[in-house]
């Protein structure tokens, strides 16, 4: 009898995914209201995707590494 397979990506590597597909779409962003500060929201969601997915790699490194 074959051993079930593993599954060779885990289910917290998965959320690395989450800024790709935020920034994917530049036509979705690509706006200047609402503003933030005087930034438009074009820079502004760009930045805070940066911030976003240090966190999510902070996370997702915490977790596959216990």
């Amino acid at each position: 009898m074959a051993a079930p397979t593993k599954s060779r990506i885990s289910p917290w590597a998965s959320l690395l995914v989450l800024p790709y597909i935020a920034l994917c779409f530049p036509s979705f962003y690509n706006r200047l209201t609402p503003t933030l500060f005087g930034f438009p929201f074009f820079y502004w969601y760009q930045l805070l995707w940066v911030i976003l997915a240090s966190a999510i790699m902070l996370v997702v490194y915490k977790k596959l590494k216990s």
